[in-house]
């Protein structure tokens, strides 16, 4: 039986590839930090059909004894490392904690890879961000990065230091450079699942506005389970390498919105208003992935349209929120 293990194992990615994993025979380990388990109703919730059968372990990424003493208890032939701080800011210890945490993160657990188990295969979850501000559209393996963000900076030099670790090392290391994908399980955070959410308690009539930003904006949307299937076939190639997953496909967020309100039987032009606080102007050349490459060496397909994404995501809020639905393991307000 194959061992893998997971970093972000709660989120919306590491709950569906723990799945995806389970249901193809893997034992399946988590990394978690200590205040998951203290709060697991919050923290664990998208773990909720498959809680039972992974095995959790507490570290952080910014402590390379935690992660060295899990790799060496675990000893995993598949190494998915999907946790990453992602929070937007300008304060400078903020920068400086993102840049440390997800950098260091990887180097940790490439580093004890090579010494503990210098056969397990490792996959990195990259971003479309690392393209940041770019010249020409779609994006491929090939284009260059011009990141614009502190996030998308440290991806991008996590994603050299895997590529270091492969042609150095001889580790079968990979990144996996994802477009924005989504599901219910998105976090609130996102556009998009503030988008659903917001449709459906303004359906159940529990808010009556939704303040967006830019309608304009445009983004390469696509479903959550089919891009962490892209990272499983990544690991049973015969030889490592780097692949875009993405849709091929760009939307408005207007189009999202209208979708999302559709859905539900309504206008949203009544209850959207544009609020300047979350306004970004839009890219002059779009963030769009050519996944040319994965689809042909790997048989990698991106199955769900943007409008089944959307649906899903609604149906989901709208049983989340619904007054007769009873207590939820996790609500946000």
């Amino acid at each position: 039986m194959k061992k893998a293990l997971i970093t972000g194992i709660s989120g919306q990615d590491g709950s569906y590839l723990a799945e995806l994993l389970l249901s193809k025979g893997y034992e399946v380990h988590g990394i978690v930090r200590r205040q998951s388990l203290e709060a697991p109703s919050q923290n664990l919730s998208n773990l909720e059909c498959c809680r039972e059968r992974v095995n959790l372990h507490v570290a952080s990424l910014d402590n390379h004894l935690s992660l060295y003493k899990v790799i060496q208890e675990v000893q995993p032939d598949e190494l998915y490392h999907l946790a990453a701080s992602s929070f937007v800011s300008y304060n400078f210890d903020d920068e400086s904690s993102i840049l440390t945490s997800n950098f260091n993160g990887t180097h940790y657990l490439l580093s004890s890879i090579k010494e503990v188990v210098p056969n397990c295969r490792f996959c990195f979850a990259g971003t479309s961000e690392m393209f940041g501000r770019v010249a020409v559209t779609p994006q491929n393996e090939l284009t260059p990065f011009n990141p614009r963000s502190i996030y998308g900076v440290s991806k991008l030099a996590s994603y050299h230091l895997v590529a270091n670790y492969r042609e150095q090392y001889g580790i079968f290391a990979c990144t996996a450079i994802l477009y924005n994908h989504e599901s219910p399980r998105r976090d609130f955070k996102f556009v998009t699942r503030k988008i659903t959410a917001a449709a459906a308690k303004i359906k159940l009539g529990l808010e009556n506005r939704l303040y967006l930003g830019n309608l304009d904006a445009v983004r390469d949307w696509g479903y959550a389970p089919d891009y962490v299937h892209g990272m499983w076939l990544m690991l049973q190639h015969h030889t490592p390498d780097d692949y875009v997953i993405a849709s091929g496909v760009t939307h408005a967020v207007r189009k999202f919105v209208d979708c999302a309100f559709k859905s539900l039987g309504l206008d949203y032009n009544h209850y959207v208003e544009v609020d300047p606080r979350f306004y970004r102007a839009a890219e002059k050349v779009p963030l769009c992935g050519d996944s040319s490459k994965i689809r042909t060496i790997l048989g990698w397909a991106s199955h769900k349209p943007l409008e089944e994404i959307i649906q899903e995501m609604i149906a989901h809020d709208l049983k989340l929120f619904s007054p007769d639905a009873g207590p939820p393991s996790y609500r946000p307000g």
